[in-house]
C-alpha cells in the first residue's frame, strides 16, 4: 500500500488531548469539539511539508498508509508556548470602568495598547483594589497528544 511522502496532499483526521485527557481540538463530531462556531467536522486536508500545520504532525504522516493510526506529542512550545509569568498583570481600580465587575476565571478580550490586536486574558484574583489578569494562552505550558488517522492520499 502506498505510503505518504514529503509533498504528498493527504486527509486526515485526529484528536487533540491534553495529559488529563481533555480534548482541546478534533476533526470528529463524535468528540462533542465544538467550542469553535465555525467548527464543521470532517477531515484535514494538508500538503506535507507546507508548513500549513504543526511541523510534528506533517513530519509523523511521512510513511503513514490510508487507515493507518499514529500518536505523537507536541510539545507546549510548539503548540499553546510556555507559560510566561511575565504575562500575569494587575490593574488598579482607577484603571478599570466602574460597570466592568469581573469574576475569577472569566475570560476577557482586551485591546492592546501598542497595535490593533486583541488580547484574550483570564481574570486570576479580584480584590478591593484591583483585578489580576493572565495573557498566557489557557494551555500554556501543556504538552498535546495527538492521535492521527490517515485517511487517504490524495490524487493531484
Amino acid at each position: 500500500m502506498k505510503q505518504a511522502q514529503q509533498g504528498d496532499r493527504v486527509s486526515f483526521h485526529f484528536i487533540g488531548r491534553l495529559t488529563d485527557g481533555t480534548i482541546v481540538d478534533s476533526t470528529y463530531d463524535e468528540e462533542d469539539f465544538e467550542t469553535d462556531p465555525e467548527f464543521e467536522p470532517g477531515p484535514m486536508n494538508l500538503q506535507i511539508g507546507s508548513g500549513d500545520f504543526f511541523t510534528t504532525i506533517e513530519e509523523a504522516l511521512i510513511g503513514m498508509s490510508p487507515g493507518d493510526d499514529k500518536t505523537v506529542t507536541l510539545v507546549a512550545k510548539e503548540v499553546f508556548g510556555d507559560y510566561d509569568p511575565e504575562k500575569v498583570f494587575t490593574l488598579s481600580n482607577e484603571q478599570i470602568p466602574d460597570d466592568f465587575t469581573p469574576e475569577v476565571g472569566d475570560l476577557l478580550e482586551l485591546n492592546a495598547e501598542d497595535s490593533d490586536d486583541v488580547e484574550v486574558v483570564k481574570v486570576l484574583a479580584v480584590g478591593d483594589n484591583e483585578i489580576t489578569f493572565d495573557g498566557n494562552h489557557p494551555y500554556a505550558g501543556q504538552d498535546l497528544t495527538c492521535e492521527i488517522h490517515l485517511e487517504a492520499i490524495l490524487e493531484d
